[in-house]
């Protein structure tokens, strides 16, 4: 009679059961060791259009659009940015305020180029009113950590001189107040030019909207450039 063959018992051992639970908790740590080494993913820069029908591209192409544009002009000049729609046609700056919350909900933004203040104008508005909007609107900003390019419109002849005074003013002495950055008259050259409006003589065509964008682009650059924005990231 052959006998069965002897079999060893297996001896376990105690810290078996807890031996691949430790392993994986050590490669875990180990993981998250490795990504707090490694560079942050950088995020693009995000700004902020906010004004009206002049930013929000009416009577040209979405991809004509002032944000649009200035959109393709950043990043040609080496910035990784991202210009968020925030224009609404027939705003003024008393709308505008009152729909700024809201906006600023799609946030974080690091940036925002207000443009507000010429349908107040068109429709002779109180400069008194346009002022403490516009002053309202650069406040909340900044209190949203936001920095503020401020654009300036003018006033024409039509409400006299005594308006185009008081109207005229507001810009530059919010500028100074606050300490941002304001873009002069940007529809200098645009304005009465037919070949840079769309049918309506009033709002800018595609080649008008490429002549505001260069007139704004290097305000926006100077403000990437104060705040740490390198030629591709905010990170830099």
């Amino acid at each position: 009679m052959i006998d069965a063959p002897h079999l060893t018992p297996l001896v376990q051992s105690p810290y078996g059961a807890f031996r691949r639970p430790l392993q994986a908790g050590a490669f875990a740590v180990m993981s998250l060791f490795a990504l707090a080494l490694a560079p942050a993913q950088a995020q693009p820069v995000r700004i902020l259009a906010f004004g009206d029908s002049l930013t929000a591209g009416a009577g040209v192409a979405a991809e004509d659009s002032l944000p649009a544009q200035l959109k393709r002009r950043l990043s040609e000049d080496g910035f990784d940015v991202e210009v968020v729609q925030g224009g609404v046609s027939g705003d003024t700056t008393t709308t505008g305020l009152a729909r700024l919350d809201y906006t600023l909900g799609a946030g974080p933004f690091d940036v925002a180029v207000v443009e507000l203040g010429a349908n107040d104008m068109l429709n002779g508005h109180d400069p008194k009113a346009t002022r403490t909007n516009l002053d309202q609107i650069l406040t909340t900003l900044k209190q949203k950590g936001v920095r503020p390019i401020l654009t300036a419109m003018v006033s024409s002849a039509n409400h006299g001189q005594a308006y185009k005074k008081e109207f005229d003013s507001i810009y530059p002495d919010l500028a100074a107040k606050y300490q941002v950055p304001l873009v002069p008259f940007i529809l200098e050259g645009v304005w009465g030019t037919p070949a840079l409006l769309i049918w309506d003589g009033v709002h800018p065509n595609a080649a008008g909207v490429a002549k505001i964008v260069k007139r704004i682009a290097p305000y926006v650059e100077k403000t990437l450039a104060s705040m740490g924005a390198g030629k591709t990231s905010r990170a830099q």
